[in-house]
Order: C-alpha cells, then sequence, then structure tokens
C-alpha cells in the first residue's frame, strides 16, 4: 500500500492546509461567520455531489485516470485563492477543490478495504487512516499559524500539494489489478443493503458535524495564531491516534459495541468547547474539549467505515464507500454551515452546542445490526 499511503498523504495535505485557512481568507474579504462557514459547506456540498458519481466513474474510466483528475483539480485551484478574497471567488475554488476531494475521499478507502482480507479491514483501515490523519495533524494547526505570520501565499502554495499524487493514481490502479474490474459486474445494491449502510453513515455524520463546526471556527474562536493552533494541533493528535488504534480494537472485538459510547464522548467535548467558547476562548477549556472531540472524531470513522464494509458484499464496497463519505463530508459540511448561521445569530457557545445535540440524537442509531 505504499503508493496509496503517498495518494492519501499529498492529496489529504491540500485538503488541511486550507481548510481552516480558505475561511479566515473569506473573512478578510469582508465575510461574516456565516458567509465563512459557507466556505467549507460549499467545498464539501461539491465533494458530496461528486461521490455520488464516482462509482460509474470508475467503472467507465478505471482508478488511474479518475484519482488522477481528482488530485489535479485539487492542486491546481489552490493558488488560485490569491487573485481575490472575494466571497463569490473563494466559493467557487471551494467548489473546484471539492469535485477533485470527492473523487480522492471515496477511492482511498475503498482500495484500502479491497487490497486486504476481510479480518484485517480494521487495522488496513486504520493504516489508511493514518496516512488521511498526518495531513490534518501537521497541517491544520501549521497552516494558521504560517498565514498568520507569514501571509496566505504560502498556505495556498501548500494547497498546491496534491499535483505530486497524479503519478500514484496509476500505481494505486496497478496494485487492484483484476480487483479494479469487481465493480463491473455488482449487481444494484438492494434496499436492505442501503439501509445496513445508512446507519453507520449516520453516526458518521453526527460526529463530522462535531469536528466541521470546530476545525472551520477554532481560528475564530481563538483569535491568537498560536493558541488556535495548538488547539487544532490537540484535536489533530486525538484525531489520528484514535482513527488508527480504532482498526486495531474493532479486529479484535468488533467495530458495532464502540459507536454509542464514542458519541458521548464526541457531546461531552462539544459542551466543554462552548463552555470554553463562552469564556472568551479559555485554553484551559477549549484544549481538552479539543482532545475529547478528537477522541470521537477519529475512532468514530474507522469504526462506521469498517461497520459499513462489514455489512455489504465485497462487489459493493466502492457503493458502500460512497455512501460513507457523503456521511463524511456531509456531515462536515452541514456542521460548518449551521454552527457559522447559529453563531451569527446567538454566539459560538450556541453554535457548538446544535452539534452535541446531533450526537446524542444519534445515539438511536447504534443498536446493533443483525443483519
Amino acid at each position: 500500500m505504499p503508493a496509496l499511503g503517498m495518494l492519501s498523504v499529498l492529496g489529504f495535505s491540500g485538503y488541511a492546509a486550507l481548510l481552516s485557512v480558505a475561511p479566515l481568507w473569506a473573512v478578510r474579504g469582508g465575510a461574516d461567520e456565516a458567509g465563512s462557514g459557507l466556505v467549507n459547506g460549499v467545498l464539501l456540498a461539491a465533494t458530496v455531489l461528486t461521490q455520488f458519481a464516482v462509482p460509474a466513474l470508475l467503472r467507465r474510466f478505471g482508478h488511474g485516470p479518475v484519482i488522477a483528475v481528482g488530485v489535479v483539480l485539487m492542486g491546481v485551484a489552490s493558488p488560485l485563492y490569491l487573485l481575490s478574497d472575494a466571497l463569490w471567488s473563494v466559493l467557487a475554488l471551494s467548489a473546484v477543490r471539492g469535485a477533485g476531494f470527492g473523487i480522492l475521499t471515496v477511492t482511498g478507502s475503498a482500495v484500502a478495504a479491497h487490497l486486504v482480507p476481510a479480518h484485517r479491514r480494521g487495522a488496513a483501515i486504520g493504516a489508511y487512516g493514518l496516512a488521511v490523519a498526518v495531513p490534518n495533524l501537521v497541517l491544520l494547526p501549521a497552516s494558521v499559524a504560517v498565514a498568520d505570520r507569514w501571509g496566505f501565499g504560502w498556505v495556498f502554495a501548500l494547497g498546491g500539494l496534491p499535483v505530486l499524487a497524479a503519478p500514484f493514481a496509476f500505481a494505486v490502479a496497478r496494485a487492484l489489478g483484476p480487483l479494479d474490474r469487481v465493480t463491473e459486474q455488482a449487481p444494484r445494491l438492494d434496499r436492505a443493503g442501503v439501509v445496513a449502510v445508512a446507519r453507520p453513515t449516520g453516526v458518521l455524520f453526527a460526529v463530522t458535524m462535531a469536528g466541521g463546526g470546530l476545525l472551520t471556527f477554532v481560528p475564530q474562536i481563538v483569535r491568537s495564531g498560536t493558541a488556535s493552533a495548538a488547539v487544532l494541533l490537540v484535536l489533530g493528535v486525538g484525531t489520528a491516534a484514535c482513527r488508527w488504534g480504532a482498526g486495531h480494537l474493532s479486529d479484535r472485538y468488533g467495530a458495532e459495541r464502540f459507536l454509542a459510547p464514542l458519541l458521548l464522548t464526541g457531546a461531552a467535548g462539544l459542551a466543554v468547547c462552548a463552555w470554553g467558547a463562552a469564556n472568551g476562548g479559555d485554553l484551559a477549556l477549549l484544549l481538552p474539549g479539543a482532545a475529547l472531540v478528537g477522541v470521537a472524531y477519529g475512532a468514530l470513522q474507522n469504526l462506521t467505515l469498517v461497520v459499513a464494509f462489514a455489512r455489504v458484499d465485497p462487489a459493493h464496497i466502492p457503493v458502500a464507500s460512497a455512501g460513507w463519505n457523503v456521511g463524511f463530508d456531509g456531515g462536515t459540511a452541514v456542521g460548518a454551515v449551521l454552527v457559522g448561521a447559529i453563531a451569527t445569530a446567538a454566539g459560538f457557545p450556541a453554535g457548538l452546542l446544535f452539534p452535541a445535540a446531533v450526537c446524542l440524537a444519534a445515539l438511536l442509531l447504534c443498536v446493533p445490526s443483525h443483519r
């Protein structure tokens, strides 16, 4: 899986570098909290719309060309942000990046599942998750600090890294070999299969609302670039460690038993972060709150994907991957938009409590499946 690892690190570097900085760029151009929330909302709306089309694109063109187009779209759009900080321009470029990101996310998780036996799938998804999480761990906090100290141009240059991943797209396609053709003969996923995948995807949607809200607005809750970098670093460390570690736990004990406790952990972390936001961005509250959210955010990314793949036949893994990624990016987008809208009307504490309530509501989806 070395080619998949390099593809993921370079591709997700372009995503992570701009996740918190692109909204700040819009704020510099005059956008308010609602407008800055739209930046990641549009990015991930384009991501979700593209994800629906990825299984069909793979059947027609194969993994190599499709993935290569995805990473090029992500990388080429990033430096163009420098042309204007007007909200319409930021949103348009975010949509282009989102389309490329939609391709990268669906193909990456499906390839990771295809390359190993089912009983090792949790560990493989954990390893893939670590490759995805490392750019988030490094670049999410660093990008805010770099933009604050040296300017936005350096961050937009980092956002161009996905272009370098294009050759690895074709290496991944070669590694798949005959598995690249499994989807050609796949029958349509039946209603029971759709419902089975929808339940873990709903859990994921809830926790990614939490992550999307924090990742977008921490730099605005904590005005200091260094302090916001510290909060994002804690969130990133928790996410990376738990996304990787949860894979081994799921292979040994099963994934479903951990879903409900982790939702409660995420809700508690958001409540603590809301408390910190109400106290002027108090780091003594925001740091432990971000750590709790990171634990839930990282572990549930792994566990919900394992559950979704376990509930479908191997031929349907690309479809399950698309559904899972729609939940991930849809939740992140909705979190960014709704937290921003609520914060505009009632402040960031109220904005952060909303996804906490959604995490609690998602406990209803954690009834074990007997499929």
